[in-house]
C-alpha cells in the first residue's frame, strides 16, 4: 500500500512539474521551403518544446492575407517582408516585425543568360512580367529612372506567379519578383543561363527580405512569449547556418513533396544570410528603405519606420 501511495505521489509531482506547453499558430508566406529551414530545425531539435512552445507552421490559402490575420489575432506569428509590413502600417494595420530572416533583397530582376540583357539600361523597349503585385512596378520605375529610362519604356505583363515558365518560353524577356534563391535556381535546372540584376546593385536601398511579425497586441501583453519564440526561432536559422544537410532533412521531414534538388541549393545559397537580430546595421537599412518608401510615395511621411520593429 505505501509503495502505491509512493507512485501515486510521485506521479502527482511529476505531472505537476511538467509546463504545459502554449499552443502558438505561425503563418508562411509560401509553401514550406529553403527560407523556412531554420523553422523546421528548430523543431525537429526541441528548441520550442524548451521554451514550452508547441508551434503550429502553416500556409495560408492567401499568403497575402498574412499580416492581416496576425493584426487580427488569427495567428500569433507570421513571415512577411519589410516592404509589406511599412506598407501595412502606413495603412493603419498593427502588426511589428521581431526579427529579421534575411536582411537583404531575394527579389530581382531576371533574363536569360543568352538574351544579352545583363543591366537595366538594356530593358529599354523590352517586354518584362511581374507576379501583379504593385511594389515590383515601383522598383522597376526607380531602377530605371536611375538608367534615364521609364516604366513607359517598357511592356509590363502580369504574368502572376508563373514567372520562370514566362522567361524560359521568352513570353517575355525579362521578369520581376523573382527570388534570386529560388527562381534562378529552377532556371538552372532546366539547363539555361540566368542574369540576376538584384535592386541593391542598381540604386534600390537594402532591405529585409524576410521578417517574423506578431501583432502590437500581442507583443504588449505576451513579451515573455514573443522572447521565447524568437529565442527558440533564431536558434534554428543560427544553428541551420553550421549544418545544412540536417536543416534539409528537416525541412524533407515536414514537406516530403519538396523539390530536394532545389531546396538543397536554396539553403547554401541563403544560409550565409541568415542574421540572429537587428544588428546596427540591419537598422540602418531598415531606416534608409522606410525613406525611399515615403520618397516614392509608397507609404505615409508621417510613418515612424523605427516603431514598425519590437527593440
Amino acid at each position: 500500500m505505501k509503495k502505491l501511495l509512493l507512485i501515486i505521489v510521485f506521479t502527482l509531482i511529476s505531472c505537476g512539474n511538467e509546463q504545459e506547453l502554449i499552443d502558438i499558430s505561425l503563418a508562411l508566406d509560401w509553401y514550406p521551403n529553403s527560407n523556412h529551414a531554420g523553422i523546421y530545425y528548430g523543431i525537429d531539435n526541441g528548441y520550442f518544446e524548451e521554451n514550452d512552445i508547441n508551434v503550429d507552421v502553416y500556409t495560408p490559402s492567401d499568403p497575402a492575407s498574412i499580416l492581416q490575420t496576425v493584426a487580427s489575432g488569427r495567428d500569433e506569428f507570421g513571415i512577411s517582408y519589410q516592404p509589406d509590413l511599412l506598407l501595412a502600417r502606413s495603412e493603419g494595420i498593427p502588426v511589428v516585425a521581431v526579427h529579421s530572416i534575411v536582411k537583404t533583397p531575394l527579389n530581382s530582376i531576371m533574363t536569360l543568360g543568352d538574351s544579352g540583357i545583363d543591366n537595366p539600361s538594356k530593358l529599354k523597349n523590352k517586354t518584362i512580367g511581374y507576379p501583379g503585385i504593385p511594389l515590383n512596378i515601383g522598383i522597376l520605375s526607380s531602377i530605371l529612372e536611375e538608367q534615364s529610362l521609364t516604366i513607359d519604356d517598357v511592356e509590363l505583363v502580369d504574368v502572376g506567379f508563373d514567372l520562370v515558365p514566362a522567361l524560359l518560353s521568352e513570353r517575355v524577356d525579362a521578369v520581376i519578383g523573382a527570388f534570386w534563391s529560388h527562381e534562378s535556381i529552377l532556371i538552372e535546372l532546366e539547363g539555361r543561363e540566368v542574369n540576376i540584376l538584384k535592386f541593391e546593385e542598381w540604386g534600390i536601398p537594402k532591405y529585409h527580405e524576410l521578417v517574423l511579425v506578431t501583432s502590437e497586441e500581442y507583443l504588449k501583453n505576451n513579451e515573455e512569449i514573443v522572447e521565447k519564440f524568437v529565442d527558440a526561432f533564431s536558434r534554428g536559422y543560427e544553428k541551420s547556418i553550421e549544418n545544412n544537410d540536417e536543416s534539409m532533412e528537416a525541412l524533407i521531414a515536414a514537406f516530403p513533396e519538396v523539390n530536394v534538388e532545389l531546396e538543397t541549393q536554396g539553403i547554401k545559397l541563403l544560409s550565409p544570410l541568415w542574421q540572429e537580430s537587428f544588428d546596427s546595421d540591419g537598422m540602418d537599412s531598415w531606416n534608409k528603405f522606410g525613406d525611399w518608401m515615403k520618397d516614392k510615395g509608397l507609404i505615409s511621411e508621417s510613418l515612424d519606420v523605427e516603431k514598425s520593429i519590437m527593440k
